[in-house]
């Protein structure tokens, strides 16, 4: 009796339907899993370089210095690709403002355009993923409702074919139904706890991504400010003549 009730007794007398649910459960469990496991990786390691890379970026002298660093490493990370985004996109708005479409409306509007692509592109990037992780957090309770349906629907059928609802007829379709219910809490749970945490550490990350952004504006900016009075005084005695 104890051995006809096991879990390998549940897997020899699962029909078609029962096999589908549970293949599917399987299926968004380990998916689920995997984009937790290398998302939290991934997560880490950017935040580790993130970190570095700050830390060494406002120790340089200049936007030119920072530029030369990136001729001989290339960047590692959301931060460092965003400050060679905007290092790039100055330096082209100055040779092509009059001859490049998208430089047409002057530095500052194309280095904001330059850098909120990026800041796209990095929200794009951090949010692969969260699609099916969202899903099976959502679909899985459902996905293991309906197993449970199946299997008290086989419990029904067991009695009207027996005519007694003893606990040997009853006792696998019962207990397929509450394995399938089990299953669907099971890959549930870790996903829906994995997704809030991963959508909140995103919008704590494009926050900061944002920050970032603004303190590269203004220094870009306020550098270009800067060098138009030279550039002006160098040109004055052309001028006179």
């Amino acid at each position: 009796m104890e051995k006809g009730l096991g879990f390998s007794n549940f897997l020899a007398q699962i029909d078609g339907v029962g096999i589908s649910v549970l293949v599917l459960l399987l299926s968004l469990s380990v998916a689920s899993w995997y984009l937790i496991i290398t998302k939290s990786i991934a997560n880490l390691i950017a935040k580790r370089r993130a970190e570095a890379f700050l830390k060494h970026f406002w120790r340089f002298d200049s936007l030119q210095a920072v530029n030369v660093e990136f001729k001989n490493a290339a960047p590692n990370n959301a931060f460092a690709e965003l400050a060679k985004l905007g290092i790039d996109a100055a330096a082209d708005s100055k040779i092509h403002s009059s001859h490049k479409l998208a430089a047409a409306g002057g530095t500052s509007e194309f280095l904001t355009r330059a850098l909120r692509n990026g800041i796209d592109q990095e929200a794009t990037r951090v949010e692969n993923g969260l699609t099916l992780i969202a899903s099976a957090g959502s679909a899985a309770p459902y996905i293991g409702l309906f197993g449970t349906v199946w299997g008290i629907y086989h419990a029904l059928i067991q009695i009207g074919l027996s005519g007694q609802g003893t606990l040997d007829k009853v006792a696998g379709p019962v207990g397929e139904a509450l394995i399938m219910t089990a299953l669907g809490l099971a890959v549930a749970i870790p996903a829906v706890l994995a997704y809030n945490a991963f959508v909140r550490r995103n919008r704590i990350w494009l926050a900061r991504l944002e920050a970032f952004a603004h303190d590269l504006f203004t220094l870009i900016t306020v550098g270009d400010n800067n060098d138009a009075p030279a550039s002006s005084q160098q040109s004055s005695p052309a001028d006179a003549i």
